[in-house]
């Protein structure tokens, strides 16, 4: 698994310039992988940044170099799409702390070439948010015309209006939160404890072995991916069925549907992801609270962001980030006279809904771009 992930050749720039880390540590320089699409007008006043979730990458439109399928967002970003790369210049880049060629635990060690392992600095989401603007700078972007992500990437989205409010005209934030529940990092924590239970897991150190702990991994991303569905959408999907069978087995294989599925989704994770990867970014997920440094005042996050457009996006039968979540940023919003609209979707997908087929969100997300689609 590790060796394959490390093996592809990924569009990077490695920034010769030092990033203070919130944890107090210093990356001396900082290795981003992304991708674009469109081109950058003149003025340089179209340019929209996709942050990606726990799970994504920066092939947000582009087939997958490791599994060969489309985008994770490919129904979403491309020519008369609702973010429509005829109009913009799109930009995803691989977070802090991945494992699709931005730094991370894979990355070398500079003095001995060897990869970092758990050596590597524990991150936060504004250690990737920085991370972000220092490629912007290097691109030559000082102001964005829209920040869009879901999930951890509409986490990274509302970090961007708190940190960066004077870089982006508008954030457009789906299915998130100002910070991790104690129910998220609960569910984190499983998989983190699955990962290093794995004997070969190897500390970390399992780079350049014939061992990787795939199996912790499975396990890791089966309990994360029943928290990204409804109870509405596995019944419907799978219910009480039973897989290529009659009768139950009275054992132990996978009986149920779901269980071949939840199985399916365990292994097939591993050929695309490092599981040190996966600890590093939970950890940047659970360590997020926007109001945090600010006496747990969420409204002093946005104090300089009044003149940002936000809008946000939930759904019903998201139980992850549930729409109470949304509405406590629009408070905060609305409490600063920043301009923020809210919508609740309807859907029966759970938290994956933005990934998935949702004609309503494809209206929304192109109103809050401009794009008319």
């Amino acid at each position: 698994m590790a060796s394959l992930l490390h093996d592809i050749q990924h569009h990077s720039v490695t920034i010769a310039a030092s990033l203070p880390l919130d944890s107090g540590q210093v990356l001396p320089a900082v290795t981003i992988a992304y991708q674009s699409y469109g081109a950058l007008d003149a003025d340089k006043s179209n340019a929209v940044l996709i942050c990606h979730a726990l799970t994504g990458d920066q092939y947000v439109a582009s087939d997958h170099p490791a599994t060969g399928k489309p985008g994770w967002w490919a129904r979403m970003v491309g020519p008369g799409k609702p973010i429509d790369t005829d109009r913009f210049h799109v930009i995803c880049a691989n977070v802090l702390g991945s494992c699709m060629g931005t730094s991370g635990p894979a990355s070398p060690d500079a003095a001995t070439g060897a990869p970092l392992g758990m050596a590597f600095p524990v991150i936060t989401i504004a250690d990737m948010v920085r991370a972000q603007a220092m490629l912007l700078d290097h691109l030559g972007i000082s102001r964005l015309h829209a920040v869009v992500g879901g999930s951890m990437g509409g986490m990274q989205a509302l970090a961007w209006a708190a940190t960066y409010p004077d870089r982006l005209a508008s954030a457009l934030v789906i299915a998130s939160a100002a910070r991790h529940s104690a129910q998220n990092i609960a569910f984190h924590e499983v998989g983190r404890q699955a990962i290093m239970a794995d004997p070969d897991w190897q500390d970390g150190q399992y780079y350049g072995s014939a061992r990787a702990p795939t199996k912790g991994l499975a396990i890791a991303r089966m309990a994360a991916h029943i928290t990204y569905l409804s109870e509405e959408g596995l019944t419907e999907k799978f219910g009480r069925r039973l897989q290529a069978r009659d009768i139950k087995s009275f054992g132990f294989d996978a009986d149920f549907q779901v269980e071949s599925y939840l199985r399916h989704q365990g292994l097939a994770f591993t050929d695309r992801f490092d599981a040190n990867a996966y600890l590093y970014i939970t950890r940047a997920m659970d360590y997020f609270d926007l109001a945090d440094p600010h006496d747990g005042r969420l409204a002093g996050a946005f104090a300089n962001a009044k003149d940002v457009r936000f809008t946000l996006v939930s759904f019903d039968t998201d139980w992850l980030y549930p729409t109470s979540e949304s509405r406590r940023v629009v408070q905060a919003l609305q409490s600063v006279g920043a301009a923020a609209s809210f919508v609740e979707l309807s859907a029966p997908f759970g938290h994956d809904s933005f990934l998935l087929d949702v004609p309503a969100l494809d209206r929304l997300v192109a109103g809050a771009l401009g794009s008319g689609f």
